[in-house]
């Protein structure tokens, strides 16, 4: 048994290491250190299947149908067009407007898509500005894991919490929104004040702004009906699952199907959209997770830390939000919470802690905010470096941490203060 618990760890830490080094695609590495756990028997394939959260596979797939068929629409770049237009060309305040849409879109869907639709647009309209894009690019991704942070389906970490802690819709938004709300009145002015001397445009461009015709984005009337009504529907659904008890991927799948029936859209073409490989990096990555729980590397490290704390509710609430904040500014908080999970799992069962709920809050507003640290702290970021990349206007890794890791710790400080008022007491 102590060579099978070397070995996972050993297997672990090497996936962990492909993963944070972006060497090979990180879902090669999750399924490569699955099918190495699985090929030296440290977790059978019964078991495997056991391990993976098909409710985290589900609702994100139920997700990204219904945002795949909405994007079509064009309702994100109308409401980009919107903001450029009400802002009146005002580079300063379009910063706001922008970082305020990308905030509550992804709370209601999801960070990564939503910078997906966002990024590109913000780019038109900052060439015809002739601005800095990238402080809008800054502000976009921290916006975008601040409101994510305030939903069920707003972030990935939440979605795979969600599950085995057992937490609705609805307290996600009761129990972290407030706090996401906090910390976004606070983040987004001090970038406007970061960056008032950068964003200046010429008042003849500003007015050329004006006259753009929102409208114009819309290029479906009919669909966009269609996936706004069944997306309210979903919502609604998950709203209600404290009521109705139906599973969060059931609603989203539900939605996904009823969207696909009322729109009569080609399966294939919708399909295809789908984001697979973050799929298959979720499936590799719980089974690599399975296999440290199924040798009892997760139980060793839970009695540690209950050793370390004492099984003390507030120390223990305190360790698991700072470090998720510092581990998930260097290293994807997807696979990072991952691991957590059953460690949290396992210090309710052993420390005898009746009430794990303030330790859920703990770990999501760390690994969620936490991703702001760095841009490789979470999808979101790495996805618009990405994009910036291909624009041939490269984030660099210590201008975005300069301006981001500080706000990033303020955000934390602001959510130790709210746990210890209200939760770990």
């Amino acid at each position: 048994m102590e060579k099978q618990f070397i070995l996972a760890v050993v297997i672990f830490l090497i996936t962990y290491a492909f993963i944070v080094s972006e060497k090979i695609p990180r879902t090669v590495a999750a399924l490569a250190g699955a099918v190495v756990a699985l090929l030296a028997g440290l977790v059978s394939q019964e078991k495997a299947i056991h391990y993976i959260d098909w409710n985290t596979i589900g609702l994100l797939v139920g997700m990204m149908i219904l945002v795949s068929i909405t994007r079509r629409t064009g309702v994100f770049e109308y409401l980009a067009i919107r903001a450029a237009v009400t802002s009146k060309g005002d580079p300063l305040r379009l910063l706001v407007l922008l970082a305020v849409i990308t905030a509550v879109a992804s709370a209601l869907l999801d960070n990564v898509t939503t910078v997906l639709l966002v990024v590109p647009v913000t780019f038109s309209i900052c060439r015809e500005l002739q601005v800095k894009v990238v402080p809008f690019l800054i502000t976009e991704i921290m916006a975008s894991n601040i409101g994510g942070t305030s939903t069920l389906i707003g972030d990935p970490p939440n979605i795979m919490i969600s599950g085995p802690a057992g937490l609705s819709f609805m307290e996600f938004i009761y129990n972290l929104g407030p706090i996401a709300l906090v910390i976004f009145i606070i983040t987004i002015p001090i970038l406007r004040w970061i960056y008032r001397k950068d964003l200046k445009a010429d008042p003849q461009l500003m007015a050329k702004i004006t006259a753009l015709s929102p409208e114009d984005e819309i290029k479906d009337p009919k669909l966009l009906k269609q996936s706004l009504f069944v997306l309210a529907l979903t919502i609604l659904g998950f709203a209600l699952h404290s009521i109705t008890h139906i599973p969060t991927a059931t609603i989203a799948l539900a939605g996904a199907v009823l969207l696909l029936l009322i729109t009569r859209e080609e399966p294939e073409q919708v399909l295809e959209t789908i984001e697979w490989p973050t799929i298959f990096f979720f499936v590799g990555l719980f089974i690599v997770v399975g296999s440290l729980e199924e040798t009892g590397v997760i139980h060793w490290v839970a009695e540690s830390a209950l050793r370390l704390t004492g099984g003390e509710i507030l120390p223990t609430g305190l360790l698991i939000l700072w470090l998720s904040a510092l581990a998930s500014a260097f290293v994807d908080n997807i696979p990072f919470v991952a691991t957590m999970i059953p460690l949290l799992q396992q210090m309710g069962q052993m420390g005898g802690i009746a009430n794990l709920d303030p330790l859920w809050w703990s770990l999501a507003l760390g690994a969620c905010l936490g991703g702001n640290g760095t841009l490789v702290g979470a999808a979101a970021n790495v996805i618009v470096a990405g994009m910036a990349e291909k624009q041939g206007t490269p984030l660099s890794f210590l201008g975005f941490m300069k301006v981001a890791f500080p706000l990033m710790i303020l955000s934390i400080v602001l959510s130790t203060l709210y746990l210890l008022l209200f939760y770990l007491r």
